[in-house]
């Protein structure tokens, strides 16, 4: 009784962790974008009026920043 209780109970849990590892169907997206694509893609949003004057002379210091 107690051996079908503890296999019941393992067999049990063994199944909803396995079922847990489809995966999902997550899709992983790496960019690597240039220090000039980043900068072209902000004075578009500017030029489309998407950030204005202050966000884009701090979005465009941050981005100068990291790739010192």
């Amino acid at each position: 009784m107690k051996l079908t209780r503890t296999l019941l109970t393992a067999t049990m849990l063994s199944t909803l962790l396995l079922t847990g590892c489809g995966g999902g169907g997550a899709k992983v997206t790496n960019i690597n974008a240039t220090m000039g694509q980043e900068l072209q893609d902000l004075e578009e949003a500017k030029g489309k009026g998407l950030v204005n004057e202050k966000e884009y002379e701090k979005q465009r210091k941050s981005i100068l920043k990291r790739y010192k």
